[in-house]
């Protein structure tokens, strides 16, 4: 009996181990998995990724005035990137027309610029220019006017010279 229990023990031994292992290789695999879990991006983060050229200035303009839709909008969008249906860069013109065609009536700051002397300068300085070098030369124009016409009246006339000259 004692080489019964001896190798009972062993294969006592042995299974032990082997629940040892099995316990050790779950554990790694747990914390496998929890390193390998990526903390959840939140929706816009996910949206805000995917934007390109002037994508996030329309996206924090739709959130500014209409924040409830632009919430639904967002979540949406992230769902149809998490799902694979969209992949392409989402532009500012396209994420317009998004909300555009949701009439969602995102309004945007408008500037237009003009190239003048090698410089990008703003439309509506190029014409406030414009009309303060109009009313420069008008200005101008005035003042010659009035240098000519103060120099008319101080020379006599035609008329006039021969009447000074009678009464000399």
């Amino acid at each position: 009996m004692s080489e019964e229990d001896r190798e009972l023990e062993r294969l006592k031994a042995k299974r032990m181990l082997e629940m040892q292992k099995n316990i050790s290789q779950r554990q790694k695999t747990e914390e496998v998995k929890t390193e390998t879990k990526k903390p959840e991006i939140s929706s816009r983060d996910l949206v805000v990724k995917q934007l390109g050229y002037r994508g996030v200035e329309v996206l924090q303009n739709a959130e500014a005035q209409f924040p409830d839709e632009s919430k639904v909008v967002i979540e949406k969008l992230a769902e149809l990137i998490r799902g694979g249906e969209v992949s392409e860069i989402i532009d500012g013109g396209k994420l317009l027309t998004l909300f555009r065609s949701l009439e969602i009536r995102v309004r945007m700051q408008n500037t237009i610029s003009v190239e003048q002397d090698g410089k990008l300068v703003s439309w509506s300085d190029k014409l406030k220019g414009d009309e303060k070098t109009e009313s420069e030369k008008s200005s101008e124009s005035t003042s010659e006017h009035a240098t000519e016409s103060s120099a008319e009246s101080s020379m006599p006339s035609p008329e006039n010279t021969s009447g000074a000259a009678e009464q000399f």
